[in-house]
């Protein structure tokens, strides 16, 4: 994989950072995640967390006062610009081109 990519990009990954790199602009939550690319829980954290070590994105906590949002604050999630060209070199290479079929005695 890239040199600047020391994390194993798995399937799961690829559909983390395809969904993230879909939304470049947006902060994510892993409940949007979790919608976007229909992985649980127990999968897309660990993803995440390694995915930050290798600075591929990084992660905040929504501002806001939780009793005021009636909820608990959410982490939300961006790609880095690193992780962005990762991301798009990764997804880049599993692009099949078309095969081209010849008719027989061509």
């Amino acid at each position: 994989m890239d040199q600047r990519s020391p994390v194993r990009l798995s399937q799961q990954g690829l559909q983390i950072l395809s969904a993230l790199l879909s939304r470049p602009t947006d902060k994510l939550s892993g409940a949007d995640l979790m919608r976007d690319t229909k992985l649980s829980s127990g999968t897309l954290y660990p993803i995440l967390l390694r995915f930050e070590q290798a600075r591929l994105l990084e992660s905040e906590w929504e501002s806001g006062d939780p009793r005021e949002m009636g909820r608990p604050r959410r982490r939300l999630y961006h790609l880095t610009l690193s992780g962005r060209a990762v991301a798009r070199e990764a997804l880049e290479s599993l692009m099949v081109r078309p095969l081209v079929v010849r008719p027989a005695g061509a």
